[in-house]
């Protein structure tokens, strides 16, 4: 391969078969011990349950991102697809409901996804190239129910970032005891997000609020090294 500059650049090298199986496993085990207990789930669990030793993950992995993201790519997509299906729905506001529905269904089938929703994984280009994908679909979803005038006016995409983080809270308190407890809160949010003429609400947090909330919350997983350095350095 050349630079721009005509000069050859070196080639990545392809994995040994070894190391290739050692990467699959690593993130096969990361899908599920994410699923089971966030993602904070401790490394050193995940690199045992793979059968590798701490110092091969992160070979493969130098930081808690580089896993995440690619353990949790294919549950991303599926969110992306959850979005563009709801534009295929007649009704705008059946699809944007049904949108609502099947995003927090993804939250509660995986701790790991739904830690993932409330949070931003700078790091990771591909985990946030598929959420801005994701992102500019729901804002269309959300733009065709407030034209049929059946979403509140004043609902913003920040709203649903919120309910996502609600939701989330109220998976990790009830999951043992009552785990379908969500789909009330769900069903409540949703009809309180109906057009009715009721009062404003109060204003929304802004974007760049829910930006830091996000990269806060990112850093405390231990996500976000390098997110609050580029926060800190060119703002949200």
């Amino acid at each position: 391969m050349k630079s721009v500059t005509g000069r050859a650049q070196p080639e990545s090298k392809p994995l040994r078969a070894d190391a290739a199986r050692n990467r699959d496993a690593i993130v096969a085990v990361a899908r599920d011990v994410f699923a089971e207990q966030g993602l904070e789930a401790p490394l050193e669990a995940i690199a045992a349950r793979a059968g590798v030793g701490i110092a091969t993950l992160y070979r493969r992995f130098p930081t808690r991102e580089k896993l995440v993201g690619a353990a949790l790519v294919d549950k991303v997509t599926e969110y992306v697809d959850a979005a563009r299906r709801a534009l295929a729905v007649p009704d705008p506001w059946a699809g944007f409901a049904g949108c609502v529905e099947q995003i927090c269904k993804l939250q509660a089938g995986d701790r790991g996804l739904s830690d993932l929703l409330s949070m931003t994984l700078a790091a990771d280009e591909q985990v946030e190239q598929l959420r801005r994908t994701a992102n500019d679909l729901l804002i269309t979803v959300i733009d065709r129910a407030k034209a049929q005038g059946t979403l509140r006016e004043d609902f913003v995409g920040e709203d649903l970032v919120l309910l996502l983080i609600a939701t989330a809270t109220i998976m990790h308190v009830t999951r043992a005891d009552a785990p379908d407890a969500w789909r009330r809160f769900v069903a409540l949010a949703l009809d309180s997000f109906r057009s009715r003429g009721t009062p404003r609400l109060p204003e929304p947090p802004t974007t760049a609020q829910i930006t830091r909330a996000m990269l806060r919350l990112a850093r405390e997983r231990g996500c976000g090294e390098r997110a609050t350095r580029c926060v800190e350095t060119h703002g949200p």
